[in-house]
Protein backbone atom coordinates (compact mmCIF):
# COMPACT_ATOMS: atom_id res chain seq x y z
CA UNK A 1 0.00 0.00 0.00
CA UNK A 2 3.05 2.28 -0.10
CA UNK A 3 3.22 5.20 -2.49
CA UNK A 4 2.63 3.36 -5.74
CA UNK A 5 0.51 5.24 -8.24
CA UNK A 6 -2.61 3.63 -9.60
CA UNK A 7 -1.88 1.69 -12.82
CA UNK A 8 -5.17 -0.12 -13.37
CA UNK A 9 -5.51 -3.87 -13.45
CA UNK A 10 -2.98 -4.57 -16.20
CA UNK A 11 -2.86 -4.68 -20.01
CA UNK A 12 -4.90 -7.88 -20.57
CA UNK A 13 -8.03 -6.91 -22.49
CA UNK A 14 -9.90 -10.18 -22.02
CA UNK A 15 -13.26 -9.48 -20.41
CA UNK A 16 -13.55 -10.65 -16.82
CA UNK A 17 -16.65 -11.69 -14.94
CA UNK A 18 -17.85 -9.32 -12.22
CA UNK A 19 -21.07 -9.00 -10.30
CA UNK A 20 -23.30 -6.10 -9.40
CA UNK A 21 -24.36 -6.62 -5.79
CA UNK A 22 -27.43 -5.26 -4.01
CA UNK A 23 -27.95 -4.18 -1.27
CA UNK A 24 -24.56 -2.52 -1.21
CA UNK A 25 -24.30 -2.73 2.58
CA UNK A 26 -23.87 -6.52 2.31
CA UNK A 27 -21.41 -6.47 -0.62
CA UNK A 28 -18.25 -6.93 1.49
CA UNK A 29 -15.26 -4.65 1.86
CA UNK A 30 -14.32 -4.22 -1.80
CA UNK A 31 -11.20 -2.45 -3.06
CA UNK A 32 -9.46 -0.20 -0.52
CA UNK A 33 -8.02 1.82 -3.41
CA UNK A 34 -11.47 3.26 -4.02
CA UNK A 35 -10.81 5.29 -0.87
CA UNK A 36 -7.04 5.72 -0.85
CA UNK A 37 -6.51 6.79 -4.47
CA UNK A 38 -9.16 9.51 -4.20
CA UNK A 39 -7.51 10.85 -1.05
CA UNK A 40 -4.07 10.79 -2.66
CA UNK A 41 -5.41 12.65 -5.70
CA UNK A 42 -6.89 15.20 -3.26
CA UNK A 43 -3.49 16.00 -1.82
CA UNK A 44 -3.45 13.67 1.19
CA UNK A 45 -0.09 12.27 2.31
CA UNK A 46 0.48 8.52 2.22
CA UNK A 47 2.20 7.58 5.48
CA UNK A 48 2.04 3.82 4.92
CA UNK A 49 5.04 1.59 5.41
CA UNK A 50 5.86 -1.12 2.89
CA UNK A 51 3.90 -4.25 3.71
CA UNK A 52 2.02 -2.51 6.50
CA UNK A 53 -1.44 -1.06 6.93
CA UNK A 54 -2.68 1.92 4.96
CA UNK A 55 -2.10 5.24 6.73
CA UNK A 56 -3.01 8.62 5.26
CA UNK A 57 -2.96 12.18 6.58
CA UNK A 58 -4.87 15.26 5.44
CA UNK A 59 -2.92 18.17 3.92
CA UNK A 60 -3.45 20.26 7.07
CA UNK A 61 -2.55 17.28 9.28
CA UNK A 62 -5.80 17.49 11.25
CA UNK A 63 -7.24 14.14 10.14
CA UNK A 64 -5.63 10.70 9.94
CA UNK A 65 -7.08 7.61 8.29
CA UNK A 66 -5.84 4.05 8.77
CA UNK A 67 -6.95 0.73 7.34
CA UNK A 68 -5.46 -2.34 9.00
CA UNK A 69 -6.52 -5.80 7.75
CA UNK A 70 -3.73 -7.56 9.66
CA UNK A 71 -5.25 -7.42 13.15
CA UNK A 72 -8.56 -8.56 14.59
CA UNK A 73 -11.15 -7.27 14.16
CA UNK A 74 -9.34 -4.98 11.69
CA UNK A 75 -10.90 -2.26 9.59
CA UNK A 76 -10.89 1.52 9.34
CA UNK A 77 -9.97 4.13 11.95
CA UNK A 78 -10.52 7.81 11.22
CA UNK A 79 -9.34 10.37 13.75
CA UNK A 80 -9.88 14.11 13.71
CA UNK A 81 -8.12 16.66 15.91
CA UNK A 82 -10.12 19.28 17.79
CA UNK A 83 -10.64 22.60 16.04
CA UNK A 84 -12.58 25.75 16.74
CA UNK A 85 -15.95 24.22 15.84
CA UNK A 86 -15.55 20.60 16.97
CA UNK A 87 -13.82 18.61 19.66
CA UNK A 88 -11.61 15.62 18.95
CA UNK A 89 -13.53 12.87 17.18
CA UNK A 90 -13.06 9.39 15.76
CA UNK A 91 -14.83 6.79 13.68
CA UNK A 92 -14.25 3.03 13.61
CA UNK A 93 -15.57 0.97 10.72
CA UNK A 94 -15.40 -2.81 10.45
CA UNK A 95 -13.29 -4.54 7.83
CA UNK A 96 -16.32 -5.63 5.79
CA UNK A 97 -17.72 -2.10 5.55
CA UNK A 98 -18.02 -1.58 1.76
CA UNK A 99 -15.33 0.79 0.48
CA UNK A 100 -17.99 2.73 -1.42
CA UNK A 101 -19.79 3.51 1.86
CA UNK A 102 -16.54 4.38 3.65
CA UNK A 103 -15.80 6.75 0.77
CA UNK A 104 -18.98 8.64 1.55
CA UNK A 105 -17.26 9.89 4.69
CA UNK A 106 -13.68 10.10 3.45
CA UNK A 107 -14.58 11.89 0.20
CA UNK A 108 -16.47 14.47 2.27
CA UNK A 109 -13.26 15.18 4.21
CA UNK A 110 -11.74 16.59 1.01
CA UNK A 111 -14.60 19.01 0.24
CA UNK A 112 -15.64 22.32 1.78
CA UNK A 113 -18.47 22.01 4.27
CA UNK A 114 -21.91 22.92 2.92
CA UNK A 115 -23.65 25.98 4.32
CA UNK A 116 -26.81 23.92 4.80
CA UNK A 117 -27.42 22.33 8.19
CA UNK A 118 -26.70 18.59 7.96
CA UNK A 119 -29.40 16.00 8.58
CA UNK A 120 -28.18 12.44 9.05
CA UNK A 121 -31.68 10.95 8.79
CA UNK A 122 -32.81 12.70 5.59
CA UNK A 123 -30.96 10.41 3.12
CA UNK A 124 -32.33 7.37 4.94
CA UNK A 125 -35.92 8.63 4.97
CA UNK A 126 -35.66 9.47 1.25
CA UNK A 127 -34.95 5.76 0.63
CA UNK A 128 -37.91 4.68 2.78
CA UNK A 129 -35.94 3.60 5.81
CA UNK A 130 -38.09 3.12 8.91
CA UNK A 131 -37.20 5.73 11.57
CA UNK A 132 -38.40 5.57 15.16
CA UNK A 133 -37.51 6.10 18.80
CA UNK A 134 -36.43 3.09 20.85
CA UNK A 135 -36.38 4.36 24.40
CA UNK A 136 -33.94 7.29 24.39
CA UNK A 137 -32.30 6.09 21.18
CA UNK A 138 -33.32 7.08 17.66
CA UNK A 139 -33.16 4.31 15.05
CA UNK A 140 -33.43 3.90 11.29
CA UNK A 141 -33.71 0.51 9.59
CA UNK A 142 -33.47 -0.28 5.89
CA UNK A 143 -36.62 -1.58 4.16
CA UNK A 144 -35.21 -5.12 4.01
CA UNK A 145 -34.09 -4.99 7.65
CA UNK A 146 -30.43 -5.75 6.92
CA UNK A 147 -28.91 -2.34 7.73
CA UNK A 148 -29.41 0.22 10.47
CA UNK A 149 -28.32 3.60 11.78
CA UNK A 150 -28.78 4.53 15.43
CA UNK A 151 -28.01 7.41 17.75
CA UNK A 152 -27.41 5.71 21.08
CA UNK A 153 -27.35 7.18 24.57
CA UNK A 154 -26.16 5.10 27.51
CA UNK A 155 -27.52 5.55 31.07
CA UNK A 156 -24.38 7.46 32.06
CA UNK A 157 -25.06 10.07 29.36
CA UNK A 158 -22.43 8.89 26.84
CA UNK A 159 -23.63 8.98 23.25
CA UNK A 160 -22.47 7.73 19.88
CA UNK A 161 -23.61 6.93 16.36
CA UNK A 162 -23.86 3.18 15.76
CA UNK A 163 -24.49 1.65 12.34
CA UNK A 164 -23.96 -1.52 10.38
CA UNK A 165 -25.44 -4.33 8.33
CA UNK A 166 -25.97 -8.03 8.92
CA UNK A 167 -27.58 -10.90 7.04
CA UNK A 168 -29.46 -13.82 8.56
CA UNK A 169 -26.24 -15.87 8.69
CA UNK A 170 -24.63 -13.25 10.94
CA UNK A 171 -22.24 -11.92 8.27
CA UNK A 172 -21.74 -8.18 8.14
CA UNK A 173 -20.08 -5.24 9.83
CA UNK A 174 -20.60 -2.49 12.37
CA UNK A 175 -19.26 1.04 12.69
CA UNK A 176 -19.43 3.75 15.30
CA UNK A 177 -18.78 7.49 15.39
CA UNK A 178 -18.09 9.50 18.52
CA UNK A 179 -20.65 12.26 19.20
CA UNK A 180 -18.17 15.01 18.22
CA UNK A 181 -17.91 13.63 14.69
CA UNK A 182 -18.95 16.52 12.39
CA UNK A 183 -22.55 15.93 11.39
CA UNK A 184 -21.95 16.59 7.70
CA UNK A 185 -19.53 13.64 7.66
CA UNK A 186 -22.07 11.33 9.28
CA UNK A 187 -24.66 12.50 6.76
CA UNK A 188 -22.26 11.80 3.88
CA UNK A 189 -21.83 8.29 5.28
CA UNK A 190 -25.59 7.73 5.67
CA UNK A 191 -26.16 8.93 2.10
CA UNK A 192 -23.92 6.19 0.71
CA UNK A 193 -25.27 3.64 3.18
CA UNK A 194 -28.83 4.26 1.97
CA UNK A 195 -28.02 4.48 -1.74
CA UNK A 196 -30.01 1.89 -3.74
CA UNK A 197 -27.28 1.67 -6.38
CA UNK A 198 -25.51 -1.70 -6.54
CA UNK A 199 -21.74 -1.97 -6.25
CA UNK A 200 -19.42 -4.13 -8.31
CA UNK A 201 -17.35 -7.04 -7.04
CA UNK A 202 -15.05 -9.39 -8.98
CA UNK A 203 -15.77 -13.10 -9.17
CA UNK A 204 -14.70 -14.80 -5.96
CA UNK A 205 -15.26 -11.65 -3.88
CA UNK A 206 -19.04 -11.84 -3.62
CA UNK A 207 -20.22 -12.73 -0.10
CA UNK A 208 -22.24 -15.91 0.35
CA UNK A 209 -25.53 -14.53 1.54
CA UNK A 210 -29.12 -15.43 0.82
CA UNK A 211 -30.06 -11.77 1.25
CA UNK A 212 -28.10 -10.28 -1.64
CA UNK A 213 -29.05 -10.05 -5.29
CA UNK A 214 -26.41 -10.27 -8.01
CA UNK A 215 -26.21 -9.60 -11.74
CA UNK A 216 -23.32 -10.99 -13.78
CA UNK A 217 -21.47 -8.51 -16.01
CA UNK A 218 -18.40 -8.83 -18.25
CA UNK A 219 -15.90 -6.02 -17.80
CA UNK A 220 -12.56 -5.34 -19.47
CA UNK A 221 -9.62 -4.30 -17.28
CA UNK A 222 -9.31 -1.08 -19.29
CA UNK A 223 -12.91 -0.22 -18.40
CA UNK A 224 -12.24 -0.72 -14.70
CA UNK A 225 -9.11 1.40 -14.97
CA UNK A 226 -10.98 4.14 -16.83
CA UNK A 227 -13.73 4.26 -14.21
CA UNK A 228 -11.21 4.54 -11.41
CA UNK A 229 -9.17 7.11 -13.33
CA UNK A 230 -12.28 9.25 -13.84
CA UNK A 231 -12.77 9.35 -10.08
CA UNK A 232 -9.10 10.29 -9.56
CA UNK A 233 -9.27 12.98 -12.25
CA UNK A 234 -12.34 14.50 -10.59
CA UNK A 235 -10.49 14.63 -7.25
CA UNK A 236 -7.46 16.31 -8.82
CA UNK A 237 -9.64 18.86 -10.63
CA UNK A 238 -11.54 19.75 -7.45
CA UNK A 239 -8.27 20.09 -5.52
CA UNK A 240 -6.76 22.31 -8.20
CA UNK A 241 -9.88 24.51 -8.22
CA UNK A 242 -9.81 24.95 -4.44
CA UNK A 243 -6.11 25.75 -4.39
CA UNK A 244 -6.51 28.22 -7.24
CA UNK A 245 -9.39 29.97 -5.47
CA UNK A 246 -7.29 30.35 -2.31
CA UNK A 247 -4.27 31.71 -4.18
CA UNK A 248 -6.33 34.32 -6.06
CA UNK A 249 -8.46 35.42 -3.11
CA UNK A 250 -8.10 39.21 -2.62
CA UNK A 251 -6.53 40.53 0.56
CA UNK A 252 -9.09 41.48 3.20
CA UNK A 253 -6.91 44.17 4.80
CA UNK A 254 -4.82 46.91 3.22
CA UNK A 255 -1.09 47.03 3.71
CA UNK A 256 0.10 49.92 5.92
CA UNK A 257 1.28 52.97 3.97
CA UNK A 258 5.02 53.48 3.94
CA UNK A 259 6.55 56.62 2.34
CA UNK A 260 9.15 56.08 -0.33
CA UNK A 261 11.81 57.64 1.87
CA UNK A 262 11.55 54.93 4.52
CA UNK A 263 9.49 53.98 7.50
CA UNK A 264 6.80 56.35 8.62
CA UNK A 265 7.45 57.89 12.00
CA UNK A 266 4.91 59.17 14.40
CA UNK A 267 5.22 62.68 15.85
Amino acid sequence: MKKKQWQGWGPDEQAEQHYLVQPRALAGGGDVRHVSEFLRASGWRDKSKTGGPLRMESPDRTVRIAYDPYVLPGGWTIHGHADGANGEWSAHLGQQTPAEIVAGLTDALTRPRSAHAPNVWAPLQEQNWHTRFEGQDYMATSPDGTAWMQYRQSPDGAAMWWTGAQDKQGNGWTANFTPNTPMHLVQAFSTELASPDPVMRPRGRVPHSAQIRTWSVSVKPSQLSAWQQARITAARAATWARNSARSTRPRTSARPYTPAGGARTRR
